[in-house]
């Protein structure tokens, strides 16, 4: 991976983590159209840079994370209850998450049938009862916290899923794409933490390591890293903003179209340019020799 890829795939992240068109998606089809072998480093790298989107948030609702004088001991409850399902079942899992990824013919497929599920979703919830965070009850908060879990097959979108999962509890397009940012806070620290220190990637090959020894490995992977979060914040700061605009004015349907076009169009394309398993086994062979003479 060269600088300008790290920015560009980086660029993807930051626009599309809180969209409800998936940011795994999006990043893994830009890598495969760039030419690029799979790599654990790759891997990692797509996961890590999640910590630059997550300060964004941060960022912007600064005032609802830290308003100590106003301190709200029930959101903070909430989000701790909501995000559980998640480090579980992901935990449980994992192995079966990270053999999706690299399959974008599957992972196209799901961006068509989460943008069709889309198209309907405004006219399923018609009549929200909540708008505000304050008023989502912790039972509401956990169940949020499940369908969030729809979203470990990749392709899928975890915005999408939490946000149709609030949009059930009786929350409106706004408060239902606000609590999804907030709840991305604790899931995506919490996965970025694992993937970066806890997790071993590449167990079958001849050089295992953790995410963090993959960065230190030298100052390349260093400079990839911060550049790759940087930019990752950046960009989310202005998606953000952006989005809850448009959701808000537009409702779902944009979202569903735009995720059925390019799905069904990376669909076809990925059915006769999938690399083959032997083409995935060469480029980890390659990965491997590399390390081993650095």
């Amino acid at each position: 991976m060269n600088t300008l890829q790290a920015i560009i795939i980086a660029i993807i992240e930051g626009l599309t983590e809180y969209l409800p068109i998936s940011s795994t998606a999006h990043m893994g089809f830009t890598a495969a159209l760039m030419g690029m072998p799979e790599s654990e480093f790759l891997k990692m790298f797509q996961v890590s840079i999640q910590f630059g989107a997550i300060l964004s948030i941060v960022v912007l609702y600064w005032k609802k994370f830290f308003d100590f004088k106003n301190f709200n001991f029930n959101f903070y409850i909430k989000l701790a209850c909501a995000v559980v399902p998640a480090l579980i079942l992901g935990k449980l899992f994992d192995d079966k998450i990270e053999a999706v990824l690299g399959n974008q013919v599957a992972i196209s497929g799901m961006l068509v049938f989460g943008g069709i599920i889309l198209l309907f979703v405004d006219k399923w919830f018609k009549n929200p009862k909540i708008n505000d965070e304050k008023d989502i009850t912790l039972k509401q908060a956990i169940i949020i916290g499940f369908w969030q879990c729809l979203a470990m097959m990749p392709g899928t979108s975890r915005s999408a899923a939490s946000i149709i999962g609030g949009m059930t509890q009786g929350l409106s397009r706004k408060a239902a794409a606000e609590f999804s940012f907030f709840l991305a806070v604790p899931t995506m620290l919490a996965v970025t933490v694992y993937s970066v220190f806890v997790k071993t990637w590449g167990e079958d090959t001849a050089t295992p390591m953790k995410g963090y020894e993959m960065i230190l490995q030298d100052q390349n992977h260093i400079m990839l890293f911060v550049i790759g979060n940087v930019v990752a914040f950046i960009v989310a700061l202005i998606a953000v903003k952006t989005f809850i605009a448009v959701l808000t004015k537009y409702g779902f349907k944009f979202w569903g179209w735009y995720r059925i076009i390019i799905g069904i169009i990376l669909l076809i394309y990925f059915s006769y340019n999938s690399p083959t398993q032997a083409e995935k086994d060469n480029a980890a062979s390659v990965e491997t020799t590399m390390i081993q003479h650095k």
